[in-house]
């Protein structure tokens, strides 16, 4: 790889930032500065951190408060999504923009080393960039961002999205032991947070809040924190009730006997003193990802036989000669990008289609009559980004407009959003969105592909817990390690073009570390 260049001393924080977008409050009240550490950005769906990322790199002007920085500091960014404008250049055109913004479009020769260190053929390098897969554009960017933008700082956001388990391995070696540079990282993936990062910063309503800790040990003490403030603020709520029943009795008694209102006065000045210091307590906003608990009358939901997947010019991709999945099973779809996951997950939702009879034996893919199946699509295409969460929530049919509205507030969502764009939500909002939605048409069976790609860790814990608790039948793919190994009861894996099916996913993740390494 590149040698990195020597970091200078890179200072980039805010004091007191906020922005408003119209007069919706994004943040407001931040404070923070980075160090020399790997530091982790973690916040709920709608916090404001890719907002925040910006305001940093001078994309977008904060409202208010500024943003402190060292002379000449160069930040390296690689954003959540693709900018747009690379699916038509070549891979090498897309790296040498990044040494365009360096200042050192002549030497060429350094797009050639990094291909060749990524194990790139030349004539790959000419190969559309929007042909590559999710994760080879990530790690393509990044490489080029790290090594040929020269930076001073590395601001990642969502890095792991659409990396598979190999990708994620190669990045994490990348990120700790050949990138000597400060690093600012928005994630939602625990795994990653923990063995990347060194420090944290959670980006909440009442601010920021930074701990020298990796993430798990960073928010138990958080919680620690949230929790101590409660009870303090609980006593202190406990006591002025106390001083205004004192109060209240002076004020009687001062009828007969003015010297009561003299101790009236200094007991309400007493309880202005605890109101004005009365220390502040954080309540998470009530936002419950839900699915919705029904369970399917018959031992087996779904029956494949003698399956053929075929790619789009007509290839065999995949033979699946016999598999059934019981009601209530939870199956983790394991393999590399490519190996066809995704694919097999649009076969089965394509298939699914209860008004035909295509339940007779001969069919390849099999529903049980009794299956109410929804798809998660990974790339959330089913959204309207032009319609109003309100009316789009409607369209499922049930709820009355009153229900649905306060079945939005449920989710995160309040009355003065209600009749916003979907369009206008961050990727976490909208993937919530969607969850509510396929609530709303009462499934028993859920095909989740990489539902956990934007949503944030409560909303991770909430699946997590309802996929528990619940007696619905669900397929998902993800390249969420915590998840998989919580999620699952079974395990499927993708190996030659065949459908194995495997004890868990360790010894799946450890062959894919064990590739990357080599």
């Amino acid at each position: 790889m590149l040698p990195t260049m020597p970091p200078r001393q890179a200072v980039l924080g805010i004091e007191n930032g906020a922005f408003f977008h119209g007069s919706k409050r994004v943040f407001e009240g931040v404070s923070f500065l980075l160090d020399g550490a790997r530091t982790g950005l973690v916040g709920e769906n709608g916090a404001g951190k890719s907002t925040l990322l910006k305001c940093l790199t001078g994309e977008l002007e904060l409202t208010d408060g500024a943003i402190v920085r060292s002379r000449g500091l160069r930040v390296g960014y690689v954003p959540q999504e693709i900018p747009p404008g690379l699916e038509m250049l070549s891979v090498r055109a897309v790296l040498e923009q990044a040494l365009a913004r360096a200042g050192v479009e002549d030497e060429y020769w350094r797009v050639d080393v990094l291909l060749d260190d990524l194990g790139v053929d030349p004539e790959r390098a000419e190969d559309r960039f929007g042909a590559l897969s999710g994760g080879w554009q990530r790690l393509l960017l990044i490489a080029a961002a790290a090594h040929l933008d020269a930076p001073d700082m590395l601001i990642l956001d969502e890095p792991t999205n659409h990396l598979d388990i190999g990708h994620l391995n190669t990045l994490e070696g990348w990120l700790m032991d050949e990138l000597k540079l400060p690093m600012l990282i928005v994630s939602h993936d625990r795994d990653f947070l923990n063995r990347v990062t060194e420090r944290t910063l959670f980006l909440r309503t009442d601010g920021a809040h930074a701990f020298k800790t990796p993430f798990i040990q960073a928010r138990e003490e958080l919680l620690r924190r949230d929790a101590a403030d409660a009870g303090r603020r609980k006593l202190e709520a406990k006591e002025v009730e106390r001083l205004e029943q004192v109060a209240a009795r002076y004020r009687v008694w001062g009828v007969k006997n003015s010297d009561f209102h003299k101790k009236q006065k200094m007991t309400e000045k007493r309880i202005e003193r605890i109101q004005r210091d009365m220390t502040s307590a954080y309540v998470e906003r009530e936002r419950k990802l839900e699915l919705h608990d029904a369970d399917i009358e018959a031992k087996v939901a779904l029956r494949v036989r003698d399956l053929k997947v075929l790619t789009p010019d007509g290839r065999l991709f995949l033979t699946i000669d016999r598999l059934n999945i019981g009601a209530g099973d939870r199956i983790a779809l394991l393999g590399p990008n490519g190996a066809g996951k995704s694919t097999l997950s649009s076969v089965l939702a394509g298939a699914f289609e209860p008004d035909r009879a295509h339940y007779d034996p001969s069919a390849a893919i099999r529903f049980n009559p009794g299956c109410q199946l929804v798809y998660f699509d990974q790339r959330m295409m089913q959204l309207p980004l032009g319609d109003t969460l309100i009316d789009w929530v409607e369209a499922a049919g049930g709820p009355t407009t009153t229900q649905c509205m306060s079945l939005l507030a449920k989710a995160g969502f309040d009355h003065t959003r209600a009749r916003s764009r979907i369009g206008e939500l961050s990727f976490g909002e909208r993937s919530r969105l969607i969850f509510l939605k396929m609530r709303l048409l009462k499934p028993n069976f859920y095909l989740l592909d990489e539902p956990t790609n934007h949503l944030d860790i409560s909303g991770q814990e909430d699946l997590e817990a309802q996929l528990d608790a619940s007696e619905v039948s669900c397929i998902f793919v993800s390249h969420d390690r915590y998840f998989t190994r919580t999620a699952a009861t079974r395990f499927l894996e993708i190996r030659k073009s065949r459908l194995v099916e495997t004890d868990g996913a360790d010894d799946f993740f450890d062959r894919q570390t064990a590739a990357a390494a080599g």
